[in-house]
């Protein structure tokens, strides 16, 4: 394989991994106007593809909290099995369509629990319809495989009941942990008992962090909290002066620490100012275990596909830079070595040989 462009085609084609993707964030335009029509729910519009535009251009407020308000209108028509069932199905199909071939899921259960479903069975509820997207996926020849990352919400006080379930769920789809929500203000360390548990029980967690926060949220996140990955990271350049590595910046290269990028995003919340200039390229330049997500497919407008489109037309990547973050989200996946092995020996670098 040379480095070399590679045309918008080869990149539908090419296999894709994805650690960094919310459930409510990625539901079909279609689909909400449907489930919100069912349910009651008032949307900014019924139409479809002006709805698209509306969540894309809501987002665009360069402001995270702002940003994240955009995810009501989609958790309204998700409190209900049916909801959740069908969201869920849609969500690995969608995957499937873009090439990928894993996937990470998050999602709060804690946010799913206004129609009268326990936080259980939101968690049952979700599996059931991702299993029966990836059936359908693997029937259609397009097999992908998708873990379960439960989310806690920092700024609320259900972070350890969603930990307890991780623990209890963890032998049945849901292979992580994660708190999510507003940054600023609220550090990782405020749920400290939590991450606790998890460590005790071996179930790995990733953790959201310098994104509207700095090297402080990254620094809890990784030497009190004891994450495994970081969602986001974008801000661990704030170490790095003249491509000399800061202590922090230095342990998160060396002990290959995976950062969850997700440029379209990060440009939307005034986390990156350009996708040429985002810090995914330089990070990978200098050696870091950078892998490139979604984040939120819907709210950012975005695929995979899309994002590596991105950064192929404005910052200059190539087909060995695509399959390199590539490889990094799967060797950082919260499943078993050798499935990762299996993956990348099967699947992803056979993808890549073009």
């Amino acid at each position: 394989m040379t480095a070399t462009r590679v045309d918008l085609d080869v990149i539908r084609r090419l296999p894709k991994a994805v650690l960094h993707d919310h459930l409510d964030g990625g539901l079909r335009p279609a689909t909400v106007v449907e489930l919100a029509a069912e349910v009651g729910h008032t949307l900014p519009t019924t139409d479809p593809d002006e709805l698209a535009s509306w969540y894309y251009d809501a987002a665009n407020s360069g402001d995270l909290v702002r940003y994240i308000a955009t995810f009501e209108h989609t958790l309204a028509v998700m409190q209900t099995r049916e909801g959740l069932l069908r969201t869920a199905e849609e969500y690995v199909l969608d995957l499937a369509a873009d090439g990928v071939v894993y996937g990470e899921v998050r999602y709060a259960p804690e946010l799913n629990t206004r129609g009268g479903l326990a936080m259980s069975e939101v968690v049952e509820t979700v599996q059931e319809g991702l299993a029966a997207g990836m059936a359908k996926a693997a029937a259609a020849g397009t097999p992908v495989r998708v873990g379960t990352l439960l989310c806690g919400m920092r700024m609320f006080d259900r972070v350890a009941e969603a930990a307890d379930l991780a623990v209890a769920f963890r032998d049945a789809g849901v292979v992580g942990f994660d708190i999510a929500g507003a940054e600023d203000g609220f550090p990782p360390a405020d749920h400290l008992a939590a991450f606790e548990l998890l460590r005790r029980e071996s179930v790995p967690f990733t953790i959201h962090a310098g994104e509207a926060h700095g090297l402080p949220s990254i620094h809890q996140a990784l030497q009190v909290c004891g994450a495994q990955r970081i969602g986001h990271g974008v801000r661990l350049t704030e170490d790095i002066v003249d491509g000399k590595l800061g202590r922090l910046a230095g342990w998160v290269r060396d002990r290959r620490i995976a950062l969850e990028m997700c440029p379209t995003s990060n440009l939307q919340t005034g986390a990156a100012t350009s996708i040429a200039e985002h810090p995914i390229t330089a990070l990978k330049e200098l050696g870091f275990r950078v892998t490139l997500n979604t984040d939120n497919r819907l709210v950012s407008g975005t695929t995979m596909t899309r994002e590596m489109s991105l950064l192929v037309e404005e910052a200059g990547w190539t087909v060995e830079d695509l399959r390199t973050v590539t490889v990094n989200a799967v060797k950082s996946a919260f499943i078993p070595f050798d499935e990762r092995k299996a993956l990348l020996e099967d699947v992803v670098l056979p993808g890549y040989a073009i």
